[in-house]
This record gives structure tokens, sequence and C-alpha cells, in this order.
């Protein structure tokens, strides 16, 4: 059946509605009165995992400049692997998005927090955890992917001892005023190996194993750094990007657009429920 096009305007509950195939200038229209900051442009990676154009690399395999480390930390055959002490990026950041892979020690060894633990800390201070969680039963608020002794992963994504895990992590940072006072809490979402664990969890505070969270005030901006927790834990392609929301201004307020008459939206009269 050939197919008709019109180009008439239907209207349905007050609200116009315009054909695929047509436009009319007398159409109601929703303008918001915000005036937008053009986005910047990002080259993103040949694949997901590469780092796009705009992120700070930690780590891609080659040195350990961009960390304070001590000299048991070594790089062997492209990848970090754990040593003495925490290792303690030198760029800091606030809100970010950050992408790191680990792999836990092969063959498996102990059981429990004894099996392939470590530790990724935002800001140095807030803790998703790395263990391997594979066929291996711990407290499930200290299994992989867990913000330690706060709350569990929604599920259990960890592949086996060996492969590579990957976590993609979104962060916000707490915020304080002048007198210390908390704000803003932190938030996180992650997804462990593509897949949603956390999703906008709100922080208690920092993540100690001796005492309940707390929120301490501190600087806008802190290091990524991981933990050493006796278990030969590897890392590999460590990059993060500082994350800003889109700019705007409230310019007028906002209003509907019906062909040349412009109605405010607080004196329009629409149901605005």
């Amino acid at each position: 059946m050939k197919r008709r096009f019109f180009n008439s305007i239907l209207t349905f509950a007050g609200l116009a509605v315009i054909s695929a195939s047509g436009s009319s200038a007398n159409a109601k229209e929703y303008l918001n009165g915000i005036t937008w900051e053009e986005p910047a442009v990002v080259t993103p990676g040949v694949i997901n995992s590469d780092p796009p154009s705009d992120a700070v690399v930690l780590f891609s395999g080659d040195d350990l400049s961009q960390w304070k480390v001590n000299d048991s930390w070594k790089v062997v055959d492209g990848c970090m692997l754990t040593g003495k002490g925490k290792a303690v990026s030198i760029p800091k950041f606030g809100d970010c998005q950050l992408h790191i892979e680990w792999s836990a020690p092969t063959p498996a060894k102990g059981e429990g927090q004894g099996r392939g633990n470590s530790g990724v800390f935002l800001m140095d201070r807030y803790e998703i955890q790395v263990l391997d969680s594979y066929e291996n039963k711990t407290y499930f608020d200290g299994q992989a992917g867990a913000i330690y002794k706060q709350t569990p992963p929604a599920v259990n994504a960890t592949r086996p001892p060996g492969q590579w895990n990957t976590y993609d992590i979104f962060w916000t940072a707490p915020k304080f005023d002048e007198d210390g006072n908390l704000v803003s809490p932190a938030y996180i979402t992650a997804m462990h190996n593509g897949i949603l664990i956390l999703n906008h969890f709100e922080l208690k505070g920092d993540t100690p194993y001796n005492r309940p969270p707390k929120y301490n005030a501190h600087d806008s901006e802190g290091p990524i750094s991981l933990q050493d927790h006796g278990n030969p834990v590897r890392f590999r392609n460590i990059w993060v990007r500082e994350f800003t929301p889109a700019q705007g201004e409230q310019t007028r307020s906002p209003f509907i657009r019906d062909g040349k008459k412009e109605t405010p939206i607080e004196s329009s009269g629409d149901d605005q429920e």
C-alpha cells in the first residue's frame, strides 16, 4: 500500500502535535529560559576502555611516574603490581569518572578477606573494595565492589582469578562549608565488568575497618590511592576524567511560545503537575 504523508497539525488534549513530514510556526513550544554554554568536544577512545582525549592517564603500563610509591611497587609485564604501603596518585580529583582494571593473584590462595585483597580509594579515604570474590565467601559489605563496611554491591560480577576485572566509577565528592560542616555527602555509581553494582549510593562517611564511618572536612580534591593488603594484586589501564556538569544561566523565566505569543509559565494557566 502506498504510504501517504499529511502535513496537517493534529490537536490532542489541547497540545499541538506535528506530523513527521511537516511543521508549523503556530505550534506550542516550551522554552526553559536557560542560556547554555556549548558542551566541550571529547574524542572517545577506539574502544570504551581506552582513555578519551580529556582523561588524565595514571597508568598505561610504562612507569609509576604518576604515583607516590615505595620501591616495592613494580611494573611487571605492563601491569602495576602491589607492594608495601599504599600507592597514591600525584594528580588530585574532585567529581570524576575513574576507569581501572585489576586482576586477583593466580593460582588463588587463601579465603575470605585473605584472597586477592586490595582496594581503590577515592580522595584517599573512601574505599570500593577489591577482592577475589569468585566463589569466595566473606561478609557481603567487604566483597568486591562493596563500599567497605557500608553496602555490598547489588550483584557479584567477579571474574575468575587470572582474568581481568574492570571498575568504571562515577564519583561525586562531598562538599563542606567554610566551617567544616558537611553540605552534601559523597555519592558513587559503579559498574563492575559492565554491570551496574552501585547506583548513586550515598556514602555515610569514610570507610575505616575499626569504627563507624564519619565525615571529616577535607579539600575539594584528593588523590586516588590503591591499597596494599599483602596480596599481589595487579592493576592496569588507570585513567580519570574530571567531571563538570553542563553549565547554563537562567536568563529569563520559563515560557510557552505559541506562534508569536510568549506566555510566562507562572501565568500561563497550564496544568504543571
